[in-house]
């Protein structure tokens, strides 16, 4: 039988310089060398995100990470005062709030936003 000792994820972005700012400095995550020309991102649970630069970067069309927090309308309040736009889908099959939030039946509180490479994150209440 298989059995991996660990794992972790990784998605690529365009600019490795401006993930290091926004994950680090936006977010306020720790964020470190990867080795290999990579980012290395701690995750509040322990685990952490591989970020890799790649030339011919295509942002992801769904959600790569997911940050859990407490309290969503909150986290989006702090990220719009940073400069971060969470009003990213407008969609009769996925409606959303003023604010980007989407919340309903068997959906908890949860909201997108982008990265500055275009790829797709969430605050979503856990």
């Amino acid at each position: 039988m298989f059995t991996a000792k660990d794992a972790f994820s990784s998605f690529s972005v365009d600019d490795l310089g401006k993930a290091r700012q926004f994950y680090g400095e936006t977010l306020g995550m720790t964020v470190g060398d990867g080795g290999m020309g990579t980012l290395s991102v701690q995750l509040a649970s322990g685990s952490r995100v591989m970020i890799y630069p790649k030339d011919n970067h295509e942002p992801a069309s769904f959600t790569v990470l997911n940050l859990v927090v407490e309290d969503v309308e909150a986290a989006v309040d702090e990220l719009n005062r940073l400069g971060v736009q969470t009003k990213i889908y407008d969609d009769p099959k996925l409606p959303t709030d003023s604010k980007g939030i989407a919340e309903g039946e068997g959906v908890p509180p949860i909201a997108w936003f982008k990265d500055p490479a275009g790829n797709v994150l969430s605050v979503i209440k856990a």
